[in-house]
């Protein structure tokens, strides 16, 4: 995936259109990402013996192709490329061409 742990990312798309937010975690198998305070649902919880009951804001994962990376330089969506530098693989944006780590 070109998008990890801890980018910044602008959603493209969706109901959260035009959010920004850090991407908590990276799911790989699903091609899909969560982001910080979007895609967020209210859940209802049962009371427990510890827990008291009633709505919980759960944070679901978003879908790749609905994210698109903000550039460290301009702080716009850009894209991300791959080049092999010393035969290790480093992500590059497309618009400043500024390594990322």
């Amino acid at each position: 995936m070109k998008i990890k742990k801890n980018d910044t990312v602008q959603v493209i798309a969706g109901k959260d259109k035009g959010k920004t937010g850090k991407v908590l975690e990276a799911l790989p198998n699903e091609d899909k990402v969560l982001v910080e305070g979007v895609n967020v649902l209210k859940k209802v919880v049962k009371r427990t013996k510890t827990e008291k009951g009633g709505f919980k804001d759960v944070t679901r994962p978003v879908h790749i192709s609905n994210v698109m990376l903000m550039d460290p330089k301009d702080n716009k969506p850009t894209r991300v490329g791959i080049i092999r530098k010393d035969g290790k693989r480093i992500r590059v944006t497309k618009k400043s061409g500024t390594e990322l780590s």
